[in-house]
């Protein structure tokens, strides 16, 4: 069996669908197991009714508008006859919206959230499966909430493997293409999400539970690059990974792989294929159990509007381990994703994303006990397999705040 993942980009207009059509064709004899995102930048438009929902109630129904009418567009492209019934499927999952909306006495944005965001995911492989069973690719749809359990850990939920691999071993052997949502799980009541770009972690789920062949993540790129061709001119394709190197860049920000996909692959030798819609036909990159990275040249990944706190003790007093396991259980209380740490006798750096947006919290808590300063929205810059020819060229005209450097890995803060 094999696990494909396709992404928003593929999925996101009409023409998108087709092609996705077309590359299932192919494949339809292997039944695979598809994992589909939310069409286009749904995921955007959705969280802005999340914040219109919690914030600004008289933009709410506009925001609402925008992802029907998107979805409305697509099927109306798909689908000649008007009475065919995925119409009413997506003005059903639009109500559905509106009815929790009104019924939610929650104003936790992480809870509501989940609840909200998921609609993209639902609403896209509705659509993609009535449209392959339109054109005579009979596919099953699955709502992964069934299949996938989680805590209640909002935004970020943690799987429990033992339940998820239980109920998705139940669709073994059954000779179909099932047809379900990336990101999403459940707890015993609600909707949770596995963490932004979760769903090449779903299809990592899904593959270790049935012990796939592969997994095919469809991107809108070549397969993965040794740098990010919005910011560096040049880009190569990695013909082949290791899971190790794989998921050193992953860490570090290189936006193909979604850092918990590998390690579920790793644990049962699944080799990850990344390949371009655009050009199925073509190589890609594939990661396995091979050593490094070939061809080995450096990797650029770069992370914008990142935080850097330096932190200090008030009287120039040692930081040490007490301290950094104090500064370490705020960030993990406050959900900051670290990328990058660097201490001193008495000073401890650090740049984290503040993806829930809780830094006036973290730097509250810190000034009760440390000096502390912060420079928002810097880049970290990372180069693995660096080499001196490359390093200078890199660094120059930059304002360095902070530079590290290992054996295989250069990270520098700037400006």
């Amino acid at each position: 069996m094999k696990i494909f993942k396709f992404g928003g980009a593929s999925v996101k207009d009409a023409e998108g669908v087709k092609n996705l059509s077309a590359i299932l064709k192919d494949y339809s004899n292997e039944y695979p197991v598809v994992i589909i995102s939310a069409m286009g930048k749904i995921t955007n438009a959705l969280e802005a009714v999340v914040s219109n929902y919690l914030y600004s109630k008289s933009e709410l129904n506009a925001s609402i508008q925008v992802v029907s009418d998107f979805h409305e567009t697509i099927i109306s492209d798909l689908f000649l006859d008007k009475n065919h019934p995925i119409f009413n499927v997506v003005l059903n999952y639009i109500n559905e919206l509106k009815t929790i909306l009104k019924t939610n006495t929650s104003t936790d944005y992480d809870f509501v959230y989940d609840q909200i965001i998921g609609f993209g995911e639902l609403l896209s492989t509705a659509i993609v499966s009535a449209y392959l069973n339109k054109i005579g690719l009979n596919t099953t749809w699955l709502d992964v909430r069934n299949y996938i359990h989680t805590d209640a850990n909002f935004r970020r939920a943690t799987v429990n493997w033992e339940v998820t691999e239980r109920q998705i071993l139940t669709l073994a052997n059954q000779n179909k293409v099932f047809i379900t949502q990336g990101f999403l799980g459940s707890d015993s009541k609600n909707t949770t999400t596995l963490g932004r770009e979760g769903s090449d972690y779903t299809a990592a789920i899904f593959a270790y539970a049935l012990r796939a062949e592969s997994v095919t993540i469809w991107k809108d790129v070549p397969g993965v690059l040794n740098a990010d061709p919005r910011y560096f001119k040049d880009a190569q394709l990695l013909a082949q990974l290791s899971y190790t190197e794989a998921i050193e860049l992953a860490f570090y920000g290189a936006s193909v792989i979604h850092p918990k996909t590998l390690q579920p692959l790793q644990r049962r030798g699944i080799p990850l294929y990344v390949k371009s819609f655009l050009n199925p036909e073509a190589q890609g990159t594939v990661v396995n159990s091979c050593l490094g990275i070939s061809p080995k040249v450096p990797c650029y990944i770069v992370k914008k509007q990142q935080i850097l706190i330096c932190i200090s003790s008030l009287d120039f007093s040692y930081i040490v381990e007490e301290n950094i396991s104090d500064i370490f259980n705020i960030l993990h209380r406050f959900k900051m994703k670290v990328d990058l740490i660097q201490n001193s006798a008495i000073s401890f750096s650090v740049c984290v994303e503040d993806v829930f947006n809780n830094l006036e919290h973290v730097l509250e808590q810190f000034r009760v006990t440390y000096k502390v300063s912060h420079v928002s929205n810097v880049a970290l810059y990372t180069v693995r397999h660096y080499v001196t020819d490359a390093t200078d060229s890199f660094t120059k005209n930059k304002n360095i705040l902070l530079q590290q450097r290992t054996q295989d890995t250069l990270q520098i803060v700037t400006k």
